[in-house]
């Protein structure tokens, strides 16, 4: 039986690994910084309870720790690649109980500081952390408080004193007994061991790293010391302040941008490995280059996220606007506001493009079409050109004559931002959104005349609620006033109506009696005007929002049951297919291709390592192409979709192919 050379990996007690003189341990920059929380401690300390109270033979274990030998240039023995949550942790715990004992048990506090000092530099302790934070952990588990330096409260002093607070001194022995029951497996690497392919499989269980953080070692593994902190703090640190919390959403959009396909998030690594896909690993030099060009987007990014830092009024008024639709857009800004400020994009054509998105979805939200996965397909056509994207945008947005019906009997999205705009409104602060007829009226409210609210008929007071959150019976009114009009009747209202300095809401003041038809007559005049400012763009393409762009389409895991149908039917190029599911998808696509465009097929599958073959090499399910070519037809769904949208789209010919998802396939 072989064995590993380039692993050694040895099952040891965590406590007297620790102890060891030599066991010194650094966190390498590429790591991130500590992040577990009181829960994670609180569970530690239950299991270290748990293993003390257990048979004096059971032991604890606590996973495994990756470690390489550090180079001869760094002064510590360990470079802690994996295990840096549980290590950091671990030495709280044991720093808080040292300071609990040291002045009533010189001899336990002894061993405790063993495992915390260096033995030949007892004001160093043994883990160094990330180096943004070694002075302040440092501080926590030597107990010091330099008066010469102010600094914000941490993680580890928040664990630490969580540990403080749970053992007492009475309880130290005990838990001390738990703690020198934790085993792990030491994991060395030497030389040779591919780290990071280590490190992921590592962390497929547990705690997961985050995408960005996992993009993080990723960026930095493999380099020398002084270039990780090099790209660390010209670059990476830059780029964490500008997107701060919102980092993990930069590297989405940033990657859906510059990929033109969705990212998978919930419950896979789809943003890490697109970048891996789309990042190899390159030279120091060039990674440099590219880590400019992240910065570069960061820092646009941090705009979006908060427009007021848009010195250009108008510019930065339109990036507010888009954020009242969230940040699905994200993609397509980012890249339009980039060209702005490169002078690639002049300053009409990004307010254009602004507005062209908050026309697409306010509109398709009128109608009740969702959002979601839209922006991919425009961020492609927007690489293609200014036109592509118009005819993109035109394609999915819905027509006048659709607005006009949903707005007629529909609530209307987005009321402040909606009604602000069309009354050219500059903020809507200190403005509220005011029913003329209140959606809860009392009996004697009236709309005008002699007849009560008790005095209509139940159709009539229904009549009225269906229109209530309409458009025509929305408007905008300052609060003070709001507050007086709230709730009353209609002729009371116009007194406040007359008084407000929003142009809308005064128009109202001149209307004698509020009905059921001057809503309607209002949300009609009110609809042309909405109609003007949001605008769809003007091309000769159909609205057809109900088809999805194949490479958009959803790769699932699993097939449709016998009764279920995926799609309703597949549109290849103006040819209507009735294709139900991907698997017969699959098959159609690569038998079309290989009679139209067999290069690209050959190509696809030389690169991939199918689906196509020259035998049938082992038993399954295959497909004759010709007599020397077979088609595997034995793969998965997602594996399927995946090479359906890969061959279509190095062929070209992917803009041309969409599929309507049938009523079941689009919750499946």
């Amino acid at each position: 039986m072989g064995s590993a050379t380039n692993v050694d990996a040895t099952a040891v007690n965590t406590i007297a690994w620790l102890s060891q003189p030599q066991t010194t341990i650094v966190v390498p920059v590429y790591q991130r910084q500590y992040r577990w929380d009181i829960g994670g401690c609180e569970q530690l300390l239950a299991d270290v309870r748990a293993a003390a109270d257990s048979d004096t033979r059971a032991m604890h274990f606590i996973g495994s720790i990756l470690s390489a030998a550090a180079p001869r240039s760094d002064a510590a023995d360990l470079v802690l690649i994996d295990g840096q949550q549980r290590v950091t942790t671990l030495m709280l715990l044991i720093a808080a109980l040292h300071h609990t004992v040291r002045e009533s048990d010189p001899a336990l506090a002894d061993d405790l500081a063993r495992v915390l000092v260096r033995t030949d530099d007892p004001s160093r302790t043994k883990l160094r952390p990330h180096r943004e934070w070694a002075d302040v952990f440092e501080d926590v588990v030597l107990d010091w408080r330099p008066s010469d330096r102010d600094r914000t409260e941490s993680r580890f002093d928040d664990n630490y004193a969580f540990f403080r607070s749970q053992v007492g001194p009475e309880d130290v022995q005990r838990v001390w007994r738990g703690i020198q029951k934790l085993e792990h497996v030491s994991i060395t690497l030497r030389a040779g061991a591919n780290a990071q392919q280590i490190f992921e499989s590592l962390n497929s269980t547990g705690e997961p790293l985050r995408d960005h953080e996992l993009i993080h070692n990723y960026i930095l593994m493999g380099l020398s010391h002084a270039q990780q902190t090099q790209v660390e703090d010209e670059f990476w640190l830059p780029i964490e302040r500008a997107t701060g919390e919102q980092i993990a959403g930069f590297w989405r959009h940033y990657l859906i941008m510059t990929t033109g396909r969705e990212m998978t998030v919930a419950g896979e690594r789809g943003v890490y490995d697109a970048f891996r896909a789309q990042v190899p690993r390159v030279d120091f030099a060039t990674l440099k280059e590219r880590a400019a060009e992240w910065l570069e987007y960061a820092e646009a990014y941090r705009v979006l996220l908060d427009p007021s830092q848009e010195q250009d009024v108008e510019i930065s008024r339109q990036l507010t606007y888009v954020n009242t639709f969230g940040r699905g857009m994200y993609p397509l800004v980012l890249r339009a506001y980039r060209q702005w400020s490169h002078g690639e994009l002049s300053r009409t054509g990004l307010i254009a493009v602004l507005e062209h998105v908050q026309a697409l979805l306010l509109r398709r939200e009128i109608v009740g079409i969702p959002n979601e996965r839209l922006v991919a397909r425009l961020c492609r056509a927007g690489e293609a050109g200014a036109q592509d994207l118009l005819h993109a945008l035109s394609r999915i947005t819905p027509s006048d004559e659709r607005i006009r019906v949903a707005l007629r009997y529909g609530d209307l999205p987005h009321a402040a931002y909606v009604l602000g705009r069309l009354a050219g409104a500059q903020s809507p602060v200190g403005l509220e959104v005011e029913q003329v007829f209140p959606l809860a009226p009392s009996d004697e409210w009236t709309g005008g005349g002699t007849r009560t609210w008790k005095d209509l008929t139940d159709d009539e007071q229904n009549s009225f609620r269906a229109l209530a959150q309409t458009l025509g019976n929305l408007t905008l009114l300052e609060q003070p006033l709001a507050e007086q009009a709230f709730a009353a009747s209609f002729p009371d209202k116009r007194e406040a109506y007359a008084r407000s300095t929003i142009s809308l809401t005064r128009d109202l003041a001149e209307t004698e009696v509020w009905s059921t038809a001057a809503i309607a007559a209002r949300t009609a005049a009110l609809t042309d005007a909405l109609l003007q400012i949001w605008q769809r763009p003007l091309t000769t393409l159909i609205d057809d929002d109900g088809l999805t762009p194949v490479l958009d389409a959803k790769r699932r895991r699993g097939w449709p049951r016998g009764w279920e149908r995926e799609f309703a039917y597949v549109e290849y190029r103006g040819e209507h297919w009735e294709v139900y599911d991907v698997k017969y998808l699959f098959n159609r696509i690569f038998r079309r291709l290989w009679a139209d465009s067999r290069a690209d097929v050959v190509a696809y599958s030389a690169r991939h390592g199918g689906p196509i073959f020259s035998a049938k090499a082992w038993n399954g399910q295959w497909d004759d192409l010709d007599d020397a070519n077979f088609l595997y037809m034995g793969w998965d769904s997602k594996y399927m979709l995946t090479a359906v949208q890969g061959v279509l789209d190095e062929a070209g010919l992917a803009p041309e192919v969409f599929i309507k998802y049938s009523y079941i396939g689009a919750a499946m």
